[in-house]
């Protein structure tokens, strides 16, 4: 029993399995992260008129492959669905992060136990399941939904008038949106 226990009497070495220890739970909930939905809710304004605004809305989401499942009249709530695919960089990049975090743990466990050498090697053969984990759970339908709130008048010039629209959709849609739509993001 005690030659089991003698590499962590190293302080260096225990130290160093520690810390190794910490970089695989940090990785595995960087890797489960990735998956996670990020869905936000943004309010804009646009000098666009409601039904140039709606025309223009509708033309993107389409362009983008989302289809109009939903509208409700009472509240002016149009809602969409498309289907977002996973990033294949982002899942190699992934396989590669775990390649990399399960070849240190390896190391280390095979300095801290050199009578078990091969086995801890095996570990990295698991590296390929961060890149399906990732691309099973970012591959999913989204729903985008929008909402004109009205239009209202600037103060002293009343001839300028802005339409207030909320958008909910994944954080990344709401970034492209901004930068090919007229349209300017009102600060929550």
């Amino acid at each position: 029993m005690t030659s089991e226990l003698a590499p962590f009497r190293d302080p260096v070495l225990s130290s160093t399995f520690l810390l190794t220890l910490l970089l695989m739970v940090g990785l595995f909930f960087f890797i489960r992260a990735s998956t996670k939905d990020r869905t936000e809710v943004a309010h804009y304004v646009t000098p666009l008129a409601d039904v140039a605004l709606l025309e223009r809305l509708q033309t993107y989401f389409a362009d983008r492959a989302y289809r109009v499942t939903h509208i409700n009249p009472d509240d002016s709530r149009i809602t969409l669905e498309g289907t977002v695919s996973a990033s294949r960089f982002l899942a190699v990049f992934l396989s590669l992060l775990a390649a990399t975090g399960l070849t240190c743990i390896a190391l280390v466990l095979g300095i801290l136990f050199p009578t078990i050498v091969p086995l801890p090697w095996g570990l990295v053969l698991l590296s390929p399941l961060a890149g399906w984990f990732y691309h099973r759970g970012a591959t999913r339908l989204e729903a985008v939904s929008f909402q004109l709130q009205g239009s209202s008048t600037g103060g002293e010039d009343a001839t300028v008038s802005e339409t207030r629209l909320e958008v909910s959709a994944h954080r990344d849609e709401l970034l492209v949106m901004e930068r090919s739509m007229p349209i300017r993001r009102l600060s929550d």
